[in-house]
């Protein structure tokens, strides 16, 4: 799981983060995939509270590229797709609290932003390279 982890995050995430492509997030996985995969129980893993802050600036940068006229590239969408995937397999309340952050973040700045300002774009900047920090450290500390 954290050789998946990596590799998404080491090649995707800071291409998108540095390129400020955007992040989509489905909430609902097939009933075929939970119900092939069960896994027991498990603590988190020690990366859980990065990974729910990552989730968070995801969904601020999507709705801030959305609102100062970004264009879609769906190959994004599909990584985070595949890191939910990966993350969370057989593990409902990962993936709820995963999506739960993403919208979060995406809500948190709809509330304040209805237009595209410039503290809207250093906003979108901040939380890109917040992001890509967070994904430097969970490979560096946490990948094989």
């Amino acid at each position: 799981m954290i050789r998946r982890l990596a590799l998404i995050l080491t090649v995707v995430m800071p291409v998108a983060l540095v390129c400020g492509t955007q992040i989509a997030v489905a909430q609902e996985a097939t009933e075929e995939q939970e119900a092939t995969v069960v896994i027991p129980d498990l603590p988190p893993p020690p990366y859980e509270a990065r990974l729910l802050r990552l989730a968070e600036i995801l969904g601020s940068v999507q709705y801030l590229r959305n609102l100062c006229g970004s264009e879609e590239e769906t190959g994004w969408r599909d990584s985070m797709q595949a890191l939910l995937n990966s993350e969370t397999a057989g593990e409902a309340d990962r993936r709820e609290q995963l999506t739960a952050g993403y919208n979060r973040g995406f809500r948190a700045f709809a509330a304040v932003y209805t237009s595209c300002t410039e503290a809207a774009v250093v906003a979108e900047e901040r939380y890109r390279t917040e992001g890509a920090t967070l994904v430097a450290e969970i490979v560096s500390r946490y990948g094989n």
